[in-house]
Formats: structure tokens, sequence, C-alpha cells
């Protein structure tokens, strides 16, 4: 893999509470809070649409 090649990975200093957020902000180059506010969007009307996929990204995503 090149130096300039970026994986998606679980952030381990940018984190809340798994750090999924803060590995997407670092993949995508953009903030965490961007991701953050989507996932609790989200969990709003229910919950469920924004806790699964968290929960199933938290589990996919390897760590640092």
């Amino acid at each position: 893999m090149g130096e300039g090649e970026h994986k998606l990975r679980r952030s381990r200093s940018d984190r809340l509470l798994a750090g999924v957020c803060g590995g997407l902000g670092e993949f995508f180059g953009l903030s965490p809070w961007i991701f953050r506010i989507v996932f609790l969007i989200l969990s709003m009307p229910g919950g469920l649409p924004g806790v699964i996929p968290y929960i199933l990204l938290w589990v996919i995503i390897p760590g640092e």
C-alpha cells in the first residue's frame, strides 16, 4: 500500500463511544461531528435507524 492510501479504521484518538464517527471523519476527510449529528438525527425517530447502523459499523470496522 502506498503512503497516501487511507484505511477505514475506528479512531482511538477521536472517539466518544467506539470511535466509529472519528474513523469515518478521518477516512472521508470531514469533521467527525458531521457523522455524530447524522447518527443522532437517525436515532431520534425510535432509535433503530441510527443505532443499528452504528453498531454494525462498530463490529465491521477494525480498530486502529
